[in-house]
């Protein structure tokens, strides 16, 4: 089944609940913890490694190169190596990129919207398993 570029709603064009399905992988990249951080960070402008770093807050140099080195494998990301010295390294979204990272913050803004609702049913959640069931 050939798959367009442009996304139209519909039945999934991919079969992400088979195990051999490629878009479960860039699907794992993207939304991973740090994937998720980088894109929308990238989103707002291009970053060298350490600002990169620091903008995310929490990573550590090893988890942010390779998701770095992934995301642009996948070619959601530019790397921009710059022959000069000391050397410089920009960090760039591609095309793709953007409108991943677009999607992604979409999701990352609804999920902070609803974090209200969402602690609400963790507290009767919690409520419930600290009650002692009636015989």
């Amino acid at each position: 089944m050939e798959v367009s570029e442009k996304a139209t709603p519909g039945p999934l064009l991919a079969d992400v609940d088979g195990t051999m399905c490629p878009s479960r992988l860039v699907l794992e990249h993207v939304t991973s913890r740090w994937g998720v951080l980088v894109l929308i960070a990238l989103q707002e402008r291009s970053y060298r490694f350490s600002e990169l770093r620091r903008r995310i807050g929490g990573v550590s140099e090893k988890m942010l190169t390779q998701t770095l080195q992934t995301l642009e494998r996948d070619g959601f990301v530019h790397r921009d190596a710059k022959p000069v010295i000391p050397p410089r390294v920009d960090y760039r979204l591609t095309a793709l990129g953007e409108e991943a990272a677009h999607r992604i913050r979409e999701l990352a803004l609804w999920t902070e919207a609803r974090i209200p609702a969402v602690e609400a049913a963790r507290a009767r959640y919690d409520e419930a398993r600290r009650t002692p069931e009636a015989p």
